[in-house]
């Protein structure tokens, strides 16, 4: 699927509400004040892959057949070279059955498990640089011009998280359109669910940029990698293993992102500073949106 819709919509917005995504629940503020608030609701998924079970994840449950499929090719357990069949989604039972025409081999990535830093379910199976070898991402160049415009709409577009917050977003994009909005508990399972939207549309990475909400780990830059996605930006900040992978696969990282204001950490050499900053409206200390000092 080659993206080339000149029109400006998103082909996937975050779904503001409806869906049982929030719950209103009844308390007290600070005043001793009645109050109202949208809670995100949260829902388990159990992901199997053919008959085997795999993991069940916390998450909004939105678009599990895309995060099902997402979660599996991030961790390597669904291949490219894999004849997919299908995801079969029973709500009741709260599983997705992603089935294939042959086994695959995910025996030896159930062998052990090391938690990750992400929040909800945010589990890598094996080693975490496996995969990585040999990765080297096309030295796609950045124009902040494009990085200004993204994160000016991005951030005003109407989401789960400006109605009811406790929640990540992460945005596909192209040049300065963003492409596909996804949000979850998790920000891993955001990018899951993009990754399974790529995979099931047959999108390409090489020309496309992640931003996100959260903090630009070492699993975010892992699983931006292995979807061949060579620029990943965030309005907060790096762990320094993430900035380590970056440099070695050659990923464009980009976060503190405010206003007129970022930091690049890696890939400097390919952005083109098109853009004076001085002519951006700076964001004012306290923003709508979250995430500025992390």
């Amino acid at each position: 699927m080659t993206v080339s819709d000149p029109d400006d919509h998103y082909l996937v917005a975050p779904l503001s509400s409806g869906r049982q995504l929030t719950r209103l629940v009844q308390g007290v503020d600070h005043t001793g004040a009645s109050v109202d608030l949208n809670v995100v609701e949260e829902r388990p998924l159990t992901i199997f892959l053919n008959g085997q079970e795999i993991v069940t994840a916390m998450t909004i449950g939105d678009y599990p057949e895309y995060l099902a499929l997402g979660f599996l090719r991030n961790q390597g357990m669904l291949r490219d070279a894999d004849d997919l069949l299908g995801v079969d989604y029973d709500e009741d039972l709260e599983t997705a059955v992603v089935r294939t025409a042959s086994t695959t081999t995910y025996e030896e990535k159930l062998r052990k498990k090391t938690r990750t830093s992400g929040c909800a379910v945010g589990t890598v199976f094996g080693d975490m640089m496996e995969g990585l070898q040999g990765v080297t991402l096309p030295a796609t160049s950045l124009r902040t011009s494009d990085l200004y415009a993204l994160a000016a709409r991005i951030n005003t577009t109407p989401s789960l998280y400006m109605t009811a917050g406790a929640i990540h977003g992460t945005v596909l994009c192209q040049g300065a359109r963003p492409l596909v909005y996804m949000e979850d508990v998790g920000r891993h399972n955001a990018v899951d669910k993009i990754a399974g939207w790529m995979l099931t549309h047959n999108v390409g990475a090489a020309d496309k940029m992640l931003y996100t909400t959260g903090r630009l780990t070492s699993e975010m830059v892992i699983k931006c990698a292995l979807m061949g996605i060579p620029a990943l930006a965030s309005r907060s900040g790096f762990t320094a293993w993430g900035v380590e992978i970056a440099q070695q696969v050659g990923l464009t990282l980009i976060g503190r992102m405010r206003g007129q204001r970022f930091v690049c950490l890696a890939g400097e050499n390919r952005l083109i500073r098109d853009a004076d900053p001085a002519q951006i409206a700076d964001e004012p200390r306290k923003s709508a949106r979250k995430g500025g000092t992390s």
